[in-house]
């Protein structure tokens, strides 16, 4: 990376931890700097864990294990073994950890297989079903159906993209937890209104990190059909926080006037991390339906920073 790239990217790492920016304006740097990636992006992003925003962190840790470098490893260690950080933030570090699929991770997420937080424990135990998946001898690699979204998700999808089948899978309670989220990302792989009024269902299901997922996939889909179950799931004051934000940026994704309806309705939420992803969620919604061309396009100013400064 050329010098005055690396200038460019510590401006895009000030915008991103600067506490007195909107937070809609430190998502779209902080999504510039997992596009750039490198060391110096990492680092960029790293430093921002220092911030009370714990959907900030959460993103945070999303994107580092999006990001797929090994140089992460170590600070996503960290935040997950912080049990003074808010579940959320550890559970997205863990996730990450999976995300990244090096087996020198395999210790500490087994370890906090038993976590007393159930939403990080039970993302500890997909991340080692992963890593375990992921280095399985050649003889029992699958033919998966395509990821049309290019992310690398907590478990694979199965090979069987019926809708019916994966129905079935995904709402039963009593099929291990990777299995289900294998049958959630084929029901998302499939498309198609059905596979998202399947996958809807499971915004009832039992487990909260499950139901947030399950958001996530939605959101993913942006498909209209799920704007009113993703509503319905807001506005429950009794839901967990984890899963209200996630259909509150899942909405943010499909965009249109009853998900920013939704959305505006609960700007000013009495939880914080609901507030701030509304917020978040209408700048996104803000981007589907303008003529801007990238979301994360926190590079350009930067340069400008840069070259004005």
């Amino acid at each position: 990376m050329a010098s005055h790239d690396v200038s460019a990217v510590k401006k895009v790492g000030e915008i991103l931890c600067n506490p007195q920016n909107p937070l809609k304006q430190r998502f779209r740097a902080l999504f510039t700097l997992r596009n750039l990636g490198g060391s110096e992006a990492i680092d960029c992003i790293s430093a921002c864990f220092e911030d009370t925003s714990a959907l900030l962190k959460h993103e945070l840790a999303y994107c580092l294990g999006q990001m797929k470098d090994p140089y992460a490893i170590p600070v996503l260690v960290k935040i997950l073994e912080d049990r003074e950080e808010n579940s959320m933030v550890r559970h997205e570090a863990g996730e990450a950890l999976g995300a990244i699929g090096s087996i020198s991770s395999l210790e500490v997420l087994n370890k906090h297989c038993s976590d007393p937080m159930v939403e990080v424990a039970e993302t500890c135990q997909l991340a080692v079903r992963r890593l375990k998946w992921l280095h399985r001898p050649e003889s029992e690699r699958e033919n998966l159906s395509a990821n049309p979204y290019m992310s690398t998700d907590p478990a694979p999808p199965n090979e069987n993209c019926d809708v019916a089948v994966q129905r079935a899978i995904l709402l039963d309670e009593s099929v291990p937890l990777f299995e289900r989220y294998r049958a959630m990302f084929s029901l998302r792989n499939a498309g198609g209104e059905e596979a998202v009024l399947a996958l809807a269902e499971g915004l009832g299901c039992g487990s909260a990190l499950f139901r947030h997922e399950v958001a996530y996939v939605l959101g993913q889909m942006q498909h209209g059909a799920a704007a009113p179950p993703l509503a319905r799931v807001l506005r429950d004051a009794a839901e967990h926080a984890m899963v209200r934000h996630e259909c509150a940026e899942a909405l943010g994704a499909i965009a249109g006037d009853g998900a920013t309806g939704a959305l505006r309705a609960h700007a000013d939420d009495a939880e914080r991390v609901v507030r701030e992803s509304c917020q978040v969620a209408l700048d996104m919604c803000e981007y589907e339906s303008g003529d801007q061309f990238q979301y994360a396009d926190c590079l350009a100013e930067a340069k400008v920073a840069e070259a004005t400064s």
